[in-house]
Parts: C-alpha cells; structure tokens; sequence
C-alpha cells in the first residue's frame, strides 16, 4: 500500500511540474494578450465652431436662424420652414490678432421653403465665404472682409 501511495504521490509530482513550466510560444501568446488589453487614448481636435448657433433675424425677432456645424464638416442650417445641409470648411488663422478666421460653406441640398427674412430662394450648390470673429467663446459675427466694418450677423452659441 505504501508503494501505491508513493507512486501516486510522486505521479502527481511530476504531472504539476511539467503543466507549470511555460513555453516561450505561451508566453509571446500572453504578451501579445496583454498588449491587446492596452486601453489606447486618441485625441481629436475639432473646430472651435463646432455645435448649434442661433442667429437673431434684425425684422424678425421673433425667428431665430441656426447653424449645427457639425462633425464630418457637415453643417445643416434651419431658417423658419427652410431646411439646407451642406459642407463647411473652418480655417482657423495662425495670427489670431491680425487675421480672422474664415469659413466656406457649400449648401448641397435646400428645401426652397420660406426663411425667417421671408425670402424664398433655392440655394443649392452656392458656396459662400465668411470671417469669423470672435466676440467670446459664446458670441461670434460673421463678416464680408477680414475688417471690422464689414460684419452683418451675430451668432450665439446654443447651450444644451
């Protein structure tokens, strides 16, 4: 009975031994598993103007016009009944003191219905240019040129 019993003392022995010893395959197998588990940060930057502006209309107080910039610089404007969506491209200026930033936009589809100024013109395919200055983070104008003078609309930020 001793003998049994050593004999399957010394069985389980080795069967431990030779399940706790690793090869390298498991152990580029658990690296590459571990590395896999990795949390990975990425960092987007996306355009000041990003979100909802609302503009007041000047004969209309009671319409407000807004701008959704939103990602994919995709951009949907909604004026009263009228609805258009398009692309905008924000170039923030490197000289923030001496040069506006600008915006282009392309309106790629309009419902030619009445806005709030109670015009009614398709738009489509237009692509108009603006500088943007900042008044705040909250309150930016559009305007024609790059100088004070020429800006005729004001734009506040829409918070949620």
């Amino acid at each position: 009975m001793k003998k049994i019993t050593l004999s399957t003392f010394l069985i389980l022995l080795c069967a431990q031994f030779t399940h706790a010893e690793k090869t390298p395959a498991q152990d580029q197998q658990q690296a590459a598993l571990a590395q896999n588990q990795t949390t990975t940060i990425r960092i987007d930057n996306r355009p000041a103007i990003m979100g909802l502006w609302g503009m007041e209309i000047p004969t209309n107080k009671k319409c407000t016009e807004y701008y959704n910039f939103r990602g994919n610089n995709e951009v949907i404007v909604n004026s009263a009944k009228e609805w258009s969506t398009g692309l905008y491209d924000y170039q923030p200026s490197t000289e923030t003191k001496e040069k506006s930033p600008a915006l282009l936009m392309q309106i790629k589809y309009e419902n030619n219905e009445m806005d709030c100024s109670g015009r009614q013109e398709d738009q489509s395919g237009e692509v108009s240019q603006y500088f943007v200055r900042w008044k705040d983070q909250n309150t930016i104008n559009f305007c024609a040129t790059d100088g004070v003078d020429k800006c005729f609309a004001v734009l506040h930020r829409v918070q949620p």
